[in-house]
């Protein structure tokens, strides 16, 4: 039976980068509850024993995307560059526009904000808190059932999609439909978070959830590329890659559809974000797997981190 107690180099990187990550998150946006309770957790996990160890190495990737998404708030991307609001609006209606009237022609959006349906406006809750849940617990899926090398894989896809969304987000800040229907076409920093279509599931079931995640969303104009529309994707690639079956496959497939859907029909995105958020997710596994994989020493780095997690399988 190997040590389960972490080496001094484990013991000391791992108090380090919490200590860096909370040293960073407290001066430049403060301290909120899950803060302190997602380090205490990691720390516990890792001090623990052996698995817990390796369980919080392997999840890194997922970790390391709730921070770099939590630091965007550090500095908003509307300080960085223009916000596109009506040049959105305006290409959204010339490619996908829907002609309702002589001379008069909507949105996507705003051709489904005319046409509510009770049944969409559940599917389209359901889908929506399927966007970050669904994925990990297909990752999770693949952790625990032994599939490390696929998992890993998928994780860092996952990880690497959202950054090259992040850096989209600054280089081409984008308001989303509900935006432009609520306030207009000028771009006020700061604007509070809106529920959009979703606030019929939120009315209808009385939870609220909704209204709690958007309201908390301090950044607005990060709507191209719509990363909800990438995420689940990504999983679908890997599920049909590791052969994880019909059900897996069956799931996601349905879910990613629904998502597209919902990101349109409840005018949190145009089809113009959807294509973008698709084109991400298929660059960063065309990045990861035929690029950073057929280097030497990123795939030696790959295989090392799948032995590290892969230990007493």
């Amino acid at each position: 039976m190997k040590l389960q107690l972490p080496t001094p180099r484990e013991s000391a990187i791992c108090a380090a980068v919490l200590l860096i990550w909370l040293a960073v998150t407290a001066l430049f946006i403060g301290f909120r509850p899950e803060h302190v309770l997602l380090a205490a957790l990691i720390f516990a996990l890792f001090f623990a024993c052996g698995p817990t160890r390796r369980l919080v190495v392997a999840l890194l990737p997922f970790i390391v995307f709730g921070i770099s998404y939590d630091w965007m708030n550090i500095c908003p991307n509307y300080q960085v560059n223009p916000v596109d609001t009506e040049g959105l609006y305006n290409a959204e209606k010339s490619l996908f526009g829907i002609s309702v009237a002589e001379g008069m022609r909507l949105t996507p959006n705003e051709f489904f904000a005319l046409h509510r349906s009770t049944i969409m406006d559940f599917a389209a809750g359901i889908f929506y808190l399927c966007w970050v849940p669904l994925p990990i617990a297909f990752g999770l899926w693949l952790y625990f059932t032994g599939r490390r090398i696929p998992y890993l894989h998928f994780a860092l896809v996952f990880l690497l999609v959202n950054l090259l969304g992040f850096a989209f987000y600054y280089i081409h800040p984008a308001a989303p439909p509900w935006y432009v229907a609520i306030h207009g076409m000028e771009a006020v920093p700061g604007t509070r978070g809106e529920v959009a279509g979703l606030g019929a599931f939120d009315a209808m079931t009385g939870l609220g959830i909704f209204d709690a995640l958007y309201a908390r969303n301090s950044n607005v104009f990060a709507a191209l590329p719509s990363l909800h529309s990438a995420y689940t994707l990504v999983a679908l690639i890997y599920a049909l890659r590791s052969r994880s079956g019909a059900i897996w496959t069956a799931v996601l497939a349905i879910v990613t559809a629904g998502i597209w859907l919902t990101a349109v029909y409840t005018s949190h995105h145009y089809i113009i974000d959807v294509l973008a958020g698709i084109s991400c997710a298929l660059l960063g596994f065309a990045i990861f797997e035929y690029v950073l994989m057929k280097i030497p020493a990123f795939a030696r780095f790959i295989g090392r981190y799948a032995a590290y997690i892969s230990e007493n399988i």
